[in-house]
Formats: structure tokens, C-alpha cells, sequence
């Protein structure tokens, strides 16, 4: 069966790009390898451009087809995590492909498929702006994750050791996540927690800052932090 005319320049694009780079890609030897001419080409993708970004845009698609992220049983930060890893290995494992992204910056311009980055971490985020778990609107949070990210994946790719500090791009990734996620103080009558574990809490607060109580005085306070012992200790039997 004969491969289409666009897969074949689709797969000729990859190989061409994954193999030398960028500049070393010309529509001409595009055309030569896929086994068609010119204005087939620009017929499907308009320019040499347009067949680039189809061809990074389909690898990065794969890839995270191909990768984990959804599996943290539901949870939407975890995805978000997921999502970071997954973009910054995509670009550390096929840096021809990132660096005809993120490599080429001209001001007021943007390949297609950092778009279609920005709008991925954008739907994996807004189940936490639902919840109420961000501390910046959602469109803000997807813009700081994707410059964020990018600019570690870039440092990795320029970095001159052979093993990857991914450590480096977690402690990165943390710091963003906590700028732009809020903190939600849980509610223990609606998270259903036990009045011995509320009772524990409230006992280490009095040790904190034993000064809180003392509107029931001495003694009264003394009567207290007994009682919610022996609470919190009811947890335990």
C-alpha cells in the first residue's frame, strides 16, 4: 500500500530535522526524500515552515501519547507535574525538534506549536482554577509553567554533562507550581475529619504559642490541653 504523499513529507521532515538540524533542511531535499515535488509540499503545508512545525507539533504529540501524563489517579496537580516532566524530556531527548521551537525567538512571532503547548497546560489546569486551588487566573499560570519549563529544558539541552540534572528541573518546577497555586486551609467539618484528630491539631497549636490561651486561665488551661489528650489520645485505641 503507497504511504500519502503528506505522511511521506511529514516522515521525510522528522528524519531531516532529528538527523541534521534546522538549518540543514531545505525544502528541496525535503522533497527529494519524500519522493515528490515542490508544490506538493506547499500544496499540504503552504511552505517549508508550515511542514516543520506539522512535523514537531505531531512528534510532541506522540510523545505525550506515549508518556504517563493522566495517570496521577485524578489528581489535577499531579498532572501538571506529569505535564512538566514530559515537556522537558520531549525537549532534552529530540533537541533538533525543541530548538526549531523555542531556538529561533523573533519578537511578535510564535510557532504554532508553542501554542498548542500553552493550550495543553491550559486544560490541565483548569480543573485546579475550578477547585479554586490557583492563586493567578489560568491563562497566567499556563503562560508562567511554559516559559518556565522551556527555559530549563533549553538550559538542559545547552548543558555539557551527559546525565541530565533532572533534580535541577524539579526543584524549578515546585517553586512555579507554589507561586501560582493557592493555599486552601481544610475545612475539617467538610473533609470529615475525626474530632481526635482535630483535637491533636489543636493540642500542637497550644504548644506553639501557649499564650492563646490565656483567656481561660491557669488552670482552665491546663483542664483543656488534658482533655484534648485525652481525645487526641482516643484516636489511638
Amino acid at each position: 500500500m503507497s504511504i500519502p504523499a503528506r505522511d511521506r513529507l511529514l516522515l521525510a521532515g522528522a528524519e531531516l530535522l532529528e538527523g541534521a538540524g534546522e538549518q540543514s533542511v531545505s525544502t528541496r531535499a525535503i522533497c527529494e526524500r519524500a519522493g515528490v515535488q515542490a508544490p506538493s509540499l506547499y500544496h499540504h503545508f503552504g511552505n517549508k515552515q508550515g511542514l516543520l512545525e506539522a512535523v514537531v507539533s505531531h512528534g510532541f504529540r506522540e510523545f505525550l501519547a506515549a508518556g504517563p501524563v493522566g495517570s496521577d489517579g485524578g489528581d489535577p496537580l499531579g498532572a501538571v507535574r506529569e505535564g512538566w516532566d514530559a515537556h522537558v524530556r520531549f525537549g532534552v531527548e529530540h533537541p533538533a525538534f525543541y530548538s526549531y521551537i523555542y531556538g529561533r525567538p523573533r519578537r511578535g512571532e510564535r510557532c504554532g506549536v508553542v501554542s498548542d503547548v500553552e493550550a495543553m497546560i491550559l486544560g490541565t489546569l483548569e480543573p485546579l482554577a475550578s477547585q479554586g486551588r490557583l492563586s493567578v487566573p489560568a491563562a497566567d499560570a499556563a503562560a508562567q509553567i511554559l516559559a518556565a519549563s522551556s527555559g530549563v529544558t533549553l538550559a538542559l539541552i545547552m548543558s555539557s554533562g551527559e546525565v541530565s540534572d533532572w533534580s535541577m528541573s524539579a526543584r524549578v518546577r515546585d517553586a512555579v507550581l507554589r507561586s501560582v497555586t493557592a493555599s486552601v486551609t481544610p475545612d475539617p467539618v467538610r473533609e470529615g475529619t475525626s474530632i481526635a484528630s482535630a483535637a491533636a491539631v489543636l493540642s500542637e497549636v497550644l504548644a506553639r504559642d501557649p499564650g492563646e490561651a490565656d483567656v481561660l486561665g491557669r488552670h482552665e488551661t491546663a483542664l483543656f490541653r488534658e482533655w484534648l489528650g485525652r481525645l487526641a489520645a482516643s484516636a489511638q485505641r
